[in-house]
């Protein structure tokens, strides 16, 4: 079992896109790749949630400002989404690091007896997330509201831990400290910060690349079928690979032309193969690779 704490690495695909007379290329690929992974031999499995289940234990007391008395437990029981794009990299069954992505929370029950949650936080119980931020973020880790994108708390103290023969990842000992937002909207800005409670995951990762790489360089990259990984609204169109893109985790604008009101546009992007057969994705300047257009 590999563990790791509080470490990310970005591996995505960006595309830019601006108006033709921008200076800029409209299309750009780019793959980045942990810097201790350049340059060895081995395989770089990128995955995502298979499935899972989340817990948040809360201070009710803590939670609703009662200053008095025990701690007032209750235990919020989710189940992940399947093939949630919470995704990790994974080389030669050790983990390298989360990247930016989110899993989606099902509840599955609350254990609170007599109490209730702040009405804010019970509105959203149905659409949270747990969102992996960007490196640079001062958290890692933050729970909000996977709508309005609304954060409750942010999430410190976790350790990643991975179990490649099961692949398993689970996080744990996670601290909820109660957001900015979320500290204004209970009428208590001081409390920001405040921890009220620790969060656990555990899930099961599949893999959605498999990069063969020799002394750094990739030979091979395979993109494994995950027919059904859009949902079940989503049908494989047609037999064989299938691309499609899973999950737009950020997006960056550059420049400010404010005279000719021209910007470009930088996208990453994760993608999937949805189809029933593997996708080997060659990389450019070959010719035979999928291209997503903006």
């Amino acid at each position: 079992m590999s563990k790791l704490t509080l470490t990310g690495f970005l591996f995505p695909l960006f595309l830019l896109f601006a108006s033709p007379d921008a200076s800029s290329p409209q299309v750009f690929g780019a793959t980045k790749k942990a810097p201790e992974i350049q340059g060895q031999s081995g395989t770089l499995q990128k995955m995502i949630v298979e499935n899972g289940s989340v817990t948040m234990e809360l201070d009710l007391n803590h939670l609703n400002e009662i200053g008095f008395g025990p701690a007032r437990p209750a235990e919020l029981q989710f189940a992940v989404a399947a093939k949630s794009f919470f995704s990790i990299l994974v080389f030669n069954d050790l983990l390298r690091g989360p990247e930016q992505g989110s899993m989606a929370l099902i509840p599955a029950g609350v254990n609170a007896p007599g109490y209730s949650l702040p009405a804010a936080l019970s509105g959203s119980l149905k659409q949270l997330v747990v969102e992996k931020l960007p490196s640079g973020e001062q958290f890692d880790l933050a729970v909000r509201d996977g709508k309005s994108g609304f954060i409750f708390f942010n999430v410190e103290g976790h350790q990643y831990d991975y179990d490649a023969k099961a692949r398993l990842l689970g996080i744990t000992g996670g601290r909820l400290l109660i957001s900015n937002e979320f500290a204004h909207a209970l009428g208590r800005p001081a409390d920001a910060g405040a921890v009220v409670g620790r969060i656990s995951v555990g899930a099961t990762m599949q893999p959605i690349e498999v990069e063969t790489l020799v002394n750094g360089e990739v030979k091979s990259l395979v993109m494994p079928p995950l027919r059904g990984a859009a949902g079940g609204e989503t049908p494989t169109l047609v037999a064989g690979p299938d691309v499609i893109v899973g999950e737009l985790p950020e997006m960056a604008q550059y420049g400010n032309d404010t005279v000719n009101h021209f910007v470009g546009l930088g996208i990453g992007t994760t993608s999937c193969n949805n189809g029933d057969q593997p996708l080997h994705w060659f990389s450019l300047p070959q010719t035979d690779h999928p291209v997503i257009p903006q």
